[in-house]
């Protein structure tokens, strides 16, 4: 296992790929801590500092994004410290918020155990392991690096493509530029990705954008499957 902060060129995989740990983490555990993992991971979504890994933020906004007490924050919060998941950095002092930092290598440690049911690409992800058949998701390239797709297939997906990586060309060298078009189902089209975990991210956050694209070229696309 090989523990790094997200940051660089790989933090947004780093980024995605840790709250996953935790998702899936707080998914095989019972209810209370389930809560629990699901309120660090609204405070780390809402307020943490990944490139300086500091989480500054009062126990009142806390207490207000989980609907519950002061009471509630401080004891969760010392519940989530002796579980080695959040470290003191600087204590709260009179007009300042406690500053905290997340301990990567003991939250990898704990959710070790189930990295394996997201799949193997993100097993070796997780574990520092180099790339197998190529069943893992790409690092994302800087805009300038990633060369546009290759018009001379002429398929509507290709054309789709050309209209994502003159959009965002580092998102398209991220998540758009590995997914292959495996067929065509009347207005649906199908799509194949490099992993499980490629094709879920697309298929939950990306699939409206994917489809503007596609409709864009050929507006008889009226759907977009991605499997992994």
């Amino acid at each position: 296992m090989v523990t790094t902060k997200p940051v660089g060129r790989s933090a947004a995989v780093r980024k995605y790929d840790l709250l996953t740990a935790l998702g899936v983490y707080a998914l095989s555990q019972d209810k209370s801590l389930q809560r629990r993992v699901l309120r660090l991971m609204t405070l780390i979504t809402a307020r943490y500092n990944w490139q300086r890994d500091e989480l500054s933020v009062g126990q009142r906004e806390i207490a207000r994004m989980w609907f519950v007490d002061e009471r509630t924050v401080k004891r969760e919060m010392a519940q989530l410290r002796a579980m080695g998941w959040l470290v003191v950095r600087r204590q709260g002092a009179r007009g300042r918020v406690t500053e905290y930092s997340l301990d990567f290598s003991q939250i990898e440690a704990d959710t070790q155990p189930v990295w394996g049911e997201v799949g193997t690409d993100f097993q070796h992800r997780m574990q520092g392991l180099p790339e197998v058949d190529q069943q893992v998701v790409p690092l994302p390239l800087r805009g300038s690096d990633v060369p546009p797709p290759d018009l001379s297939q002429g398929t509507e997906w290709v054309l789709a493509q050309s209209v994502l990586h003159r959009e965002d060309p580092a998102l398209y060298g991220a998540w758009f530029r590995a997914l292959t078009r495996t067929g065509r189902a009347g207005g649906r089209l199908l799509l194949k990705a490099p992993s499980r975990f490629h094709a879920a991210y697309v298929q939950t956050h990306l699939t409206a954008r994917v489809l503007a694209a596609c409709r864009l070229v050929d507006p008889e696309v009226t759907e977009i499957s991605v499997e992994g």
